[in-house]
């Protein structure tokens, strides 16, 4: 079964860290582009990050909100991708979703407080 697992969500306080994980299975994960995607209740979804396939400098590429606070970053013989989110603020609040492609996570709620 391909599917995307996403953990690491969670409630913290303005300026507060989390390190969100996604974990990939049936798919083969090494050649896949992947990303991390937010979405807030009743907005349209938009692109956090994005990394490339190689293990070794893959291309990563950030929305202009983040502002240098995330790094999206990849293991492939692990099959998972992880957001290191820092200076989280409450306008990070939102569903973040892992990608690949069509393939999509369930979600996992941050929720930062201030």
């Amino acid at each position: 079964q391909v599917q995307l697992v996403e953990s690491g969500g969670g409630s913290v306080q303005t300026g507060g860290s989390l390190r969100l994980s996604c974990k990939a299975s049936g798919m083969v994960f090494n050649i896949n582009a992947m990303a991390w995607y937010r979405q807030v209740a009743g907005m349209k979804r938009e692109l956090v990050a994005i990394i490339d396939y190689p293990n070794e400098n893959p291309y990563t590429s950030y929305g202009d909100f983040v502002q240098g606070r995330f790094i999206i970053s990849r293991d492939n013989s692990r099959n998972m991708i992880w957001l290191q989110m820092n200076n989280l603020r409450p306008d990070d609040t939102a569903i973040y979703y892992c990608n690949s492609g069509r393939l999509w996570g369930q979600g996992t709620q941050v929720t930062v407080s201030s």
